[in-house]
């Protein structure tokens, strides 16, 4: 299990870096976005464990915002 989260950690991560070198900023935000409505899904489900999906998302989400913070600070510079 752990290397599938990994590989979607990395999956993630060369988007987002695309996006960055493309100064897209829209499509990170709607990446995000779509990740942030999933996990509000998920939280409200009941009778199921989600947890670790919902891991998965926050850090996929942390992934997003780090990569927005660095096309701000590039296009700041």
């Amino acid at each position: 299990m752990r290397w599938r989260q990994k590989a979607m950690s990395n999956a993630v991560q060369k988007i987002v870096d695309t996006y960055v070198q493309l100064n897209d900023s829209r499509a990170l935000g709607d990446l995000m976005r779509y990740r942030q409505e999933l996990a509000v899904l998920l939280k409200a489900h009941t009778g199921f464990n989600f947890s670790l999906l919902i891991g998965e998302i926050d850090a996929e989400i942390a992934v997003i915002e780090a990569g927005l913070d660095r096309l701000h600070r590039d296009l700041i510079e």
